[in-house]
């Protein structure tokens, strides 16, 4: 999907407060953002901009306005809308107002209106950050298949009614016969190795698209990025000076001209001690093959006006003194990045030097995270008997933005097998990873698997890995009703385990799908703080490193208390220290042992 983003702000145009909704949408949406542009609130220039940007040729799907939907005098952006519009979506607008009404009253002064010009949707959104986000959470369900409408795409109009209508389905997944309930897991119990091996063979085919230099950033490069132009492009001074020929030595030399980057000089003839005034990144004259610094010069004579007239210069000079040559930083072919180099501020100015704007990059996969449990609350919820708040969700949410990536909050499933499905359902409408905690181990009320086999058809690869935390972890893949292969990570639901385990799979995988050269962590050797207990699994404690000035080996110390319920542990954790499996539970590691630790965190 392809978006604009317009900001309707008098004092952002103005240069008197900071747009910052504009770039906040940019970094929420689910898509590329082709355009953005801040303009006042001038009800022409707005419908101006929308009607440009509506244009076919074009190209943008949805256009998100933010501010001037209020009833301030000046707050003119739904008649500018409508001036544009042939369509009007009201119902898209009516789900904006109810879901603001749910946060505040003052959403009732809100005038924003929604509609359709040629095969673009325009949604105006408030100007607010919060609001905006708020608003956009709102509609985002529906941008996919409004697409497909606009574009016409029949065959994804089809497969997503059919979705919809299957909505309403309920769970092949019986309730009864709890005694008659299985006692034993009746998943074999597989080796970290092999499970990893499992999902890195079971992953979505990368996807290729081209975006714009400036949405490039944390992407993966798709393919080898050459030079068509060598830099520098011309022969350049290194440092501010006298381009000069190195044969005519120390001595008094006539200042013929001076030139600063960007002017050109190289038709300037040097004869006997002449010399050309230079900055850093200036031409240099064809007949110069030197540049003297200006700190060993001197003036020698000036006109009235303060201009130089002759230097002495009184250093020996050296041919191809403070000269960067044609090419010599990057010559006409090289190669300047390689297929899988993450794109980060090096490279994306390496990008803009050799004059790429639009940038092959690999499609990052959509994940859609889904929590499970009757006894979930929001975040914000006040607690009651019986009942904690989900924190899988956010520090899941929060992991993947912190890597790159974009997660779909698709909320908390009761431990019920038809809202299971219907969630999972949604889930896979959404993403092309689905991620859930909790519902995979042997409680009465883990209904998951069975969900994923009797009403998806999924194939589960692994239900149980040998490893602690995390022994449950559940991989599955199967075809949706798009025909599209998803990925399932059914993860633990204790908070460790989850965080832990979306380490070590998913997102190693997300970033194989996401075309990176490296996606595994980075794992090291150190040496052990104090004794650790062994387990008869392997175990992968939470750790901090630092650096030990005796041997150059690293060491490293648990964060306390391992329980897997104990998010606390993860709070200053950079590292998981890799433990072995030891036959007898309970048994000691030395302290000053030396473990492999995986990077995790910063260091």
């Amino acid at each position: 999907i392809r978006f604009g983003i317009l900001t309707v702000s008098d004092g952002c145009f103005l240069g008197k407060a900071v747009d910052k909704s504009g770039p906040n949408l940019r970094k929420k949406v689910n898509g590329i953002v082709v355009k953005t542009e801040c303009v006042s609130d001038d009800m022409n220039k707005i419908e101006e901009m929308l009607f440009k940007w509506s244009e076919e040729n074009n190209g943008i799907d949805i256009i998100l306005t933010t501010g001037g939907t209020g009833i301030g005098v000046r707050d003119v952006t739904p008649e500018a809308t409508r001036r544009v519009i042939s369509r009007e979506t009201s119902a898209i607008s009516t789900a904006i107002t109810l879901s603001s009404l749910q946060v505040t009253p003052m959403a009732m002064l809100s005038r924003a209106i929604s509609g359709i010009r040629n095969r673009t949707l325009i949604i105006n959104l408030p100007g607010s950050v919060k609001g905006a986000e708020e608003c956009l959470n709102a509609v985002t369900p529906c941008f996919k298949h409004a697409v497909e409408l606009l574009r016409d795409q029949q065959n994804f109009i089809e497969i997503t009614h059919k979705t919809v209508q299957s909505l309403g389905d309920t769970s092949n997944v019986s309730t009864n016969n709890l005694a008659g309930r299985q006692r034993t897991s009746p998943w074999p119990m597989i080796s970290m190795d092999e499970s990893i091996n499992i999902v890195m063979n079971n992953l979505l085919t990368a996807e290729i698209q081209t975006v714009p230099l400036s949405e490039a950033l944390g992407s993966a490069i798709a393919e080898d990025i050459l030079a068509n132009d060598p830099l520098p492009p011309f022969r350049a001074s290194i440092k501010d000076g006298y381009a000069v020929r190195s044969l005519d030595g120390p001595g008094v030399y006539k200042v013929l001209a001076g030139y600063s980057a960007g002017n050109q000089c190289e038709y300037v003839e040097l004869k006997l001690n002449n010399c050309v005034r230079v900055n850093t990144g200036s031409m240099m004259p064809a007949s110069a093959d030197a540049v003297v610094q200006v700190e060993d010069t001197e003036l020698n004579t000036c006109d009235n006006e303060g201009n130089e007239l002759y230097i002495n210069i009184k250093a020996a000079v050296k041919s191809g003194q403070d000269i960067r040559e044609v090419g010599s930083d990057i010559f006409k072919g090289e190669t300047v990045l390689h297929k899988g180099d993450l794109i980060t501020s090096p490279e994306m100015g390496l990008l803009a030097t050799v004059g790429v704007t639009e940038v092959p990059v690999y499609r990052l996969p959509l994940v859609a995270v889904l929590s499970t449990g009757n006894e979930l609350l929001d975040p914000d919820q006040p607690l009651r008997e019986g009942l904690i708040r989900d924190s899988n969700k956010t520090t899941l949410l929060s992991l993947l933005k912190e890597n790159g990536f974009t997660g779909q909050d698709m909320g908390v499933s009761k431990d019920e097998p038809t809202e299971l499905m219907r969630k999972i359902k949604k889930c896979m409408v959404t993403g092309d990873v689905i991620i859930t905690t909790g519902s995979v181990s042997m409680g009465d009320k883990d209904y998951l698997k069975s969900v994923l086999k009797k009403d998806f058809k999924a194939d589960i690869h692994f239900g149980r890995v040998n490893m602690k935390p995390g022994k449950p972890t559940t991989f599955a893949t199967c075809i949706f009703e798009d025909q599209k292969k998803k990925l399932l990570f059914c993860l633990p639901g204790n908070p460790v385990s989850a965080t832990v385990t979306f380490h070590l799979y998913v997102l190693p995988a997300l970033k194989t799908i996401a075309g990176f050269n490296n996606p595994f962590p980075t794992q090291i050797t150190a040496r052990t703080e104090s004794e650790l207990t062994l387990d008869e699994r392997p175990e992968y404690k939470r750790g901090m490193l630092h650096w030990n000035q005796k041997d150059g080996y690293p060491l490293v110390r648990t964060t306390g208390n391992q329980i897997s319920s104990r998010l606390l542990s993860w709070r200053q954790a950079n590292c998981l220290i890799k433990l072995p499996s030891s036959k007898d539970a309970g048994s000691i590691l030395p302290s000053n042992s030396l473990v492999t630790v995986l990077i995790v965190g910063r260091i």
